[in-house]
């Protein structure tokens, strides 16, 4: 199962729902959406709005890859459970966010071999094929990544 989420911003994330529900019509492997405040509404795949925090977080323990935007709780408990991440962070450019905060997070995770990430939509059906080739190998658990993840969400609620 691939698991896409956005998170709670309240901006939705057009560029991505609407990318990963055209792929969802083409693929074999059952998608499931957290949607947030996304205006379009998949027709190939299931979805929701928002769930309890232990209902999300047991879509992720079932999850074969992650698609999701850069948000730092997401990025963490992806990482709890170990899971393959694809990051498709939000977008300054296209209006996603005030800044590109989400950048710096995703490049850190993909620099220490934690995930992989997607500027341009157009290239996210390869990659997670790719990426769920690659997924089957176990994945070892980095204390300084997670240390690393949690200093940088104490910076934002500071």
């Amino acid at each position: 199962m691939i698991f896409v989420t956005v998170g709670t911003h309240y901006q939705g994330f057009e560029r991505l729902i609407r990318k990963m529900d055209e792929i969802a019509g083409r693929i074999n492997d059952e998608v499931i959406m957290q949607i947030g405040y996304t205006t379009y509404e998949p027709k190939n795949a299931k979805w929701f709005r928002f769930v309890e925090y232990e209902k999300m977080l047991e879509f992720i323990k079932n999850s074969d890859v992650i698609v999701c935007h850069g948000g730092a709780g997401t990025l963490l408990d992806a990482l709890r459970f170990n899971r393959p991440i694809v990051i498709v962070p939000r977008l300054k450019k296209f209006g996603e966010v005030y800044d590109d905060h989400e950048v710096e997070l995703a490049e850190a995770l993909e620099s220490a071999g934690r995930a992989i990430v997607v500027y341009d939509v157009e290239k996210l059906e390869d990659t997670i094929k790719n990426f769920m080739l690659m997924a089957s190998k176990p994945i070892k658990r980095n204390r300084r990544l997670v240390n690393f993840l949690k200093e940088y969400l104490r910076g934002i609620d500071a």
